[in-house]
């Protein structure tokens, strides 16, 4: 599952590469917008119309795939479910700020704070509404099939190398 994870997190991040990075060719560009939640008002201060669902949901909607092909790509089923949101959250708006800063040198292309709070938005909420309970449902399933979830064990006697201090090798 986690090699299949990391090729679909590739996959799917060249492809918001793809999207997001390309120069625009346009007539004029808006003024960056640094201004936290100003781009999400003046959208909806124009009405709930189509553009502003396509808008505001294009945001959400970009990076949420993040959400589940972070922590599939790690492939840990015994994890804290508070501290794997929280990674995953962490993680999503890195990259998000990650994309907003490169398209700053893209022509065409403006950096806006509003994208990286619904990118985030987007990943926490697809996070919330996937993970936990696909996670139940695999440790069930591998609990009935034989046992719990194959784990790392820790025997108690150390290597040789860190006994005597003479053979101890650094390369």
């Amino acid at each position: 599952m986690r090699v299949t994870g990391l090729l679909l997190l590739v996959a799917h991040l060249l492809i918001v590469g793809w999207l997001t990075l390309r120069p625009r060719t346009v007539p004029w560009v808006p003024a960056a917008n640094l201004e936290p939640l100003a781009t999400i008002r003046a959208e909806l201060a124009h009405g709930a119309t189509w553009e502003t669902v396509q808008h505001l949901g294009g945001s959400v909607l970009l990076l949420a795939p993040l959400g589940v092909l972070l922590p599939l790509s790690a492939g840990r089923l015994n994890v804290s479910p508070l501290v794997s949101f929280t990674r995953t959250v962490f993680a999503g708006a890195m990259i998000a700020l990650a994309i907003e800063l490169l398209q700053s040198g893209i022509p065409g292309r403006v950096p806006d704070v509003d994208s990286v709070l619904l990118s985030t938005l987007g990943v926490a909420v697809v996070h919330l509404a996937v993970v936990p309970g696909a996670r139940c449902r695999l440790r069930r399933r591998y609990e009935r099939l034989g046992g719990a979830p194959p784990k790392i064990s820790r025997v108690g006697v150390t290597p040789q190398a860190d006994v005597l201090s003479g053979s101890r090798t650094y390369l």
